[in-house]
């Protein structure tokens, strides 16, 4: 049985603590719920690190409802954005949906889980429903929320359509009368909406619990597709495992924690001797990919994935012989890297190899076009069958 400790463990916010408790105390099974634009075709480990907390809320026999935004998709959601998001179309966002329950399903019991569609309340809206909900929140408010302030200040346009993003989402916790409602930490603007139309609303206030973001391969930003240093969750082992041991040394606590869900004294303990030298970075990277990779292809996959980077990296069972030698230099997406390399003419004929399944680095495809070069070691870049090069890091 999944204790309430178990519950809380990995969230970095809770609105409020003591009110979950009670609930929890009261041994009613709670309505949870969580949202996802299909802003993209792919879901990735990102995502992972709440849909993992929600499957728990499944196991604790809790009522779970995973919400897709196909209408807020439509709007765009402009958190943590510094620029006007181009609204999706309704080709794109019904093309991104077609793949998000299979993909959800990786990580969630999906026969245990209730799947809905906001349009389904928030199509029907009428025009005086929309006012009676935007007159229940100022414009001083929006602006209390980061992005729309630092925007705002900066002088960047705010659309108005942009405010509705939030009042939208808030929407949704009304019609599903959401008893818990989970999201990424740079999500609780959008979540504490939901409380404060709810109270408008006459229900009682959702719990917000919010976990933190996984950043991505490069360290430094959150994981998304859009900056191509993303692991999907569904993509083949061996790309999987090849890209998670681009991570830094320092990431590998970070992506225990977060992406194979090791525990705090787990992650304390791997912390520790990293620091002292007790553990090898090289070694706890490749059982850490390993352990990733399993959860979503099984421990057959993962082993042979772990296999083919010792094979085609490690030991260098690629064409290494003569191969020449280039720096970094200005490039950061791998499409300039082979613009640089002299393997194609331009960054748009370099994108047209990529997604040709024509390019890979130390052995392992690169499926997006937009993927940025996150080696922080030498690493060799072959397109087709017969061009190599080595790529070696910028001299500090």
């Amino acid at each position: 049985m999944t204790t309430v400790d178990e519950l809380l463990d990995g969230f970095d916010h809770v609105e409020t603590r003591a009110e979950f408790e009670a609930r929890i105390r009261d041994g009613e099974p709670l309505t949870v719920k969580l949202g996802l634009d299909p802003t993209s075709a792919d879901l990735h480990l990102g995502h992972a690190v709440v849909l993992r907390k929600l499957q728990q809320f499944v196991e604790a026999g809790h009522k779970v409802v995973l919400v897709i935004g196909d209408f807020t998709a439509r709007i765009g959601d402009p958190t943590g954005r510094n620029e006007l998001r181009p609204p999706l179309t309704t080709e794109e966002i019904e093309a991104n949906m077609q793949t998000y329950a299979q993909q959800a399903g990786k990580v969630l019991d999906m026969e245990r889980i209730t799947l809905e569609y906001n349009s389904k309340w928030l199509s029907p809206l009428s025009m005086p429903e929309l006012l009676r909900l935007l007159s229940q929140v100022t414009v001083a408010q929006m602006l209390e929320r980061e992005d729309f302030r630092v925007r705002y200040s900066a002088g960047t346009p705010i659309s108005l359509h942009e405010f509705l993003y939030p009042v939208a989402q808030a929407y949704d916790s009304i019609a599903l009368e959401a008893d818990v409602e989970l999201g990424g930490n740079d999500q609780l603007f959008n979540l504490l909406m939901g409380r404060h139309y709810q109270r408008h609303a006459g229900q009682r206030e959702q719990i917000c619990m919010t976990v933190p973001l996984l950043e991505g391969l490069d360290g430094i930003e959150k994981m998304s597709k859009s900056k191509g240093n993303y692991v999907g969750l569904t993509e083949p082992a061996e790309q999987q495992f090849g890209k998670l041991m681009r991570i830094t040394d320092e990431m590998i606590p970070r992506y225990a924690r977060l992406a194979a869900f090791c525990t705090l004294p787990e992650t304390g303990k791997l912390t520790e001797g990293l620091n002292d030298g007790s553990l090898h970075p090289m070694t706890e990277k490749k059982r850490l990919a390993e352990e990733i990779v399993a959860r979503y292809h099984g421990r057959d996959a993962a082993e042979a994935a772990r296999e083919y980077f010792e094979r085609t990296v490690q030991r260098r069972e690629l064409p290494a012989d003569n191969i020449p030698e280039m720096r970094l230099g200005a490039a950061r997406r791998v499409s300039q890297v082979i613009v640089a390399a002299g393997f194609a003419e331009s960054k748009r004929a370099a994108e047209r190899l990529i997604s040709g399944n024509g390019v890979k680095v130390d052995g392992i495809l690169v499926g997006d076009p937009n993927a940025q070069w996150t080696a922080a070691e030498p690493a060799t870049l072959s397109v087709g069958s017969r061009k190599f090069v080595r790529v070696l890091p910028n001299e500090e």
